[in-house]
């Protein structure tokens, strides 16, 4: 998003339903509807030119009175209430760099390139419960459960769980449609140099460096620079086809993967 005084990043992802069906919207889907929503509500209240933190709760708001008017009538358990993760990077210019604020809800990555080509992680978040997640399919895998629908179909409880929790835990750390008592994002405060470049990412994206080893923090900011981010994605997306059809173990068979590019040394 570009503001007039210098330009937002915002990378939201949402987060695989573990409902039985989609309520709000059977056609796209509860969580894209929940993502574009929100997203078309903080545009509008970044152009009304709120802080971070005013902005997402106006857009949580507006959100949730449409969550409503679409679910009229219906029961729809917490399970199935969509949320998603949201790294904000607010970039203005400052003293002949950037001054950079991060509002970061979930688990996305913030990387920054300096001038010198060294990258550092703004955010340098670790999700538990993916740690969890895994330990569990392990179990099920050492029980002999190979079958993807029979595996869900054990893991499903315990997802629903905690889709619950963090619909309801005060203080969420997760974009959720009616926050108890608030959410309670990580904000970082940052100096970018002139020259320096950001790349903002789903988890899904950053599988290419942290789970499959394709790229270090290094290498894949080049391939982003030098080709874009489609030539990452395409990547991601060649190993995770070639993983499907061999022995090789991938977290989810394609995961949801985006990002942003901020480069302005670029022409």
């Amino acid at each position: 998003m570009q503001a007039s005084d210098g330009s937002d990043l915002v990378v939201l992802d949402g987060a695989t339903s573990v409902a039985d069906r989609d309520y709000i919207d059977p056609v796209g889907g509860d969580v894209c509807w929940f993502v574009s929503c929100f997203v078309e509500a903080l545009r509008a209240a970044i152009d009304r030119g709120l802080d971070q933190d005013a902005a997402v709760e106006r857009a949580v708001d507006a959100v949730w009175l449409s969550f409503r008017e679409r679910a009229a009538g219906q029961d729809i358990p917490l399970h199935a209430w969509p949320i998603a993760a949201l790294s904000w990077v607010r970039v203005r210019p400052s003293d002949g760099g950037y001054r950079l604020a991060l509002y970061c809800l979930g688990d996305c990555t913030v990387l920054m390139r300096g001038p010198d080509g060294a990258v550092c992680d703004l955010d340098p978040f670790v999700n538990p419960q993916e740690a969890i997640v895994r330990a569990e399919v392990a179990r099920l895998t050492a029980e002999g459960i190979d079958d993807p629908a029979l595996r869900m179909a054990r893991l499903l409880p315990m997802l629903r769980e905690r889709r619950v929790f963090q619909n309801t835990a005060p203080g969420t750390n997760s974009l959720c449609l009616r926050p108890n008592g608030g959410l309670a994002p990580r904000r970082i405060s940052a100096e970018a140099p002139a020259g320096s470049s950001i790349l903002v990412m789903t988890d899904g994206f950053f599988r290419l460096v942290d789970t499959y080893h394709l790229h270090t923090p290094e290498s894949l900011f080049a391939l982003c620079i030098k080709h874009g981010v489609q030539a990452a994605l395409g990547e991601l997306r060649s190993y995770e086809a070639a993983a499907r059809s061999s022995s090789v173990a991938v977290v989810k068979a394609a995961d949801d993967a985006s990002a942003v590019l901020w480069c302005p040394a670029l022409p």
